[in-house]
């Protein structure tokens, strides 16, 4: 099965918990804490693999949970970080945002990566919390929980060439004829409905890799047809080929109507290079025609899927278009993207509810996530750190009273003023 789109949720690793422990060894009066850090939890790593060729493991498994840090342990010992787990993916893949949209990266080559998930960060122990007025604390972080989103993978076949034609046009025909693919072929429409892709021997050492994708017709940029769900696939190519059956009734329409669907699938095949090939020239009928086909369609191939007549010469010309686009792309590389510039940014907001205050902010937020509420010096220490941040200032500043709520991420408060 041909998968090409997938939703997947990750959750990296929680961090593990800081350990809350004392020296206690024979004649060593006041041991103090000794208590180690927990580990790290590990990250979720999206990778791609030339191995892949469609998302169809990600449809089946499409959650994904990271590997949890250890806990810190006394002796000052602490904790291991987990190890990261990496889904591997067909090269070509795009990762957006699921609830937004947002496009986020493009896995193009074989082992790029994309942190999808981080893990939570490992608790400290308490002999990180001995200050000159507490010699003796008796309390720990907890792990942090693990990143947790959702995202929409996409595959787009990496090809040079891709194919277009109506349904029955010969393109699976001529993807098996010039190349090592075993496409599915049939007299009715529609036989392919997954794309396919082929790698193309030349002389001299030289390949071309070639995508088929399903008939186009007429509507299908609107969602008609196979082809709505398949154009993505060439949207990478950097030559397109138009394959047109010779006994076509209007193969001037045909061609318009093909290069129509794909113009308002996408922007980029605005300009776009292109060759036009007449199919099917071994039907006697068909060879008739090619006096006057020429004479409307004067650059066109003349080729037979079935019998390869045609196809070196055809197959020639698509080199020279890829290679004069290779060397254009060499001559005129796209501009660096501009240094990334660093600016302030708050530690938390505030925003206004109802019946309060959220307090917005990764930092006030993982405070409140590592603290044990069970322990009564984390309680006192949470208070301390948000003390420290501000946000007793700002709330005082925007007018919090007495009794209202204060949200600061899964965690409701009561606010009571100093």
């Amino acid at each position: 099965m041909f998968v090409d789109r997938v939703r997947i949720k990750v959750i990296g690793g929680r961090g593990g918990d800081g350990c809350c422990s004392f020296r206690k060894e024979a004649y060593v009066p006041l041991g103090g804490p000794d208590g180690g850090d927990g580990g790290n939890g590990g990250d979720i790593i999206i990778a791609a693999a030339s191995r892949f060729t469609s998302l169809t493991d990600l449809r089946y498994h499409p959650q994904w949970k990271g590997n949890r840090g250890t806990h810190g342990k006394g002796k000052a010992l602490h904790g291991r970080g987990g190890k990261p787990t990496v889904v591997h993916v067909p090269c070509g893949t795009v990762i957006r945002d699921f609830d937004t949209g947002e496009f986020l990266a493009d896995l193009t080559e074989d082992g790029q990566t994309f942190c999808a998930g981080e893990g939570g960060k490992g608790g400290k122990g308490n002999t990180r919390f001995v200050t000159a007025t507490n010699r003796a604390p008796r309390f720990a972080e907890r792990g942090e929980p693990g990143e947790e989103r959702e995202y929409q993978l996409e595959l787009k076949l990496i090809a040079e060439v891709g194919f277009v034609g109506l349904p029955n046009a010969g393109k699976s025909t001529l993807l098996s004829a010039i190349s090592a693919a075993s496409p599915k072929i049939g007299a009715y429409p529609f036989t392919t409905i997954t794309p396919n892709l082929g790698i193309v021997p030349l002389s001299d050492y030289r390949t071309l890799a070639v995508a088929d994708i399903p008939g186009i017709i007429e509507g299908a940029s609107d969602g008609k047809g196979l082809g709505h769900d398949f154009l993505r696939h060439i949207e990478r190519t950097q030559v397109l080929l138009y394959l047109i059956d010779c006994g076509d009734e209007d193969p001037e329409e045909t061609f318009r109507t093909l290069q129509g669907e794909l113009r308002q699938h996408s922007d980029v095949f605005e300009d776009r290079p292109y060759l036009v090939a007449l199919n099917k020239i071994d039907i006697t009928e068909n060879r008739e025609l090619i006096t006057d086909l020429s004479a409307r369609f004067p650059k066109a191939h003349f080729i037979s899927g079935a019998t390869g007549e045609g196809i070196p010469d055809m197959i020639e010309a698509l080199w020279q278009a890829v290679d004069r686009v290779r060397r254009d792309v060499a001559e005129n590389p796209e501009p660096e993207p501009p240094e990334r510039e660093y600016t302030y940014v708050a530690p938390f907001e505030v925003e206004t509810m109802p019946n309060g205050y959220r307090i917005v902010g990764q930092r006030p937020i993982r405070a409140v996530r590592m603290t044990d509420f069970s322990n009564p010096e984390a309680v006192v220490h949470l208070q301390q750190v948000l003390e420290k941040m501000g946000v007793f200032r700002a709330l005082k500043r925007l007018g919090a009273e007495a009794g209202q709520t204060i949200v600061i991420g899964d965690l409701e408060l009561e606010y009571h003023p100093d």
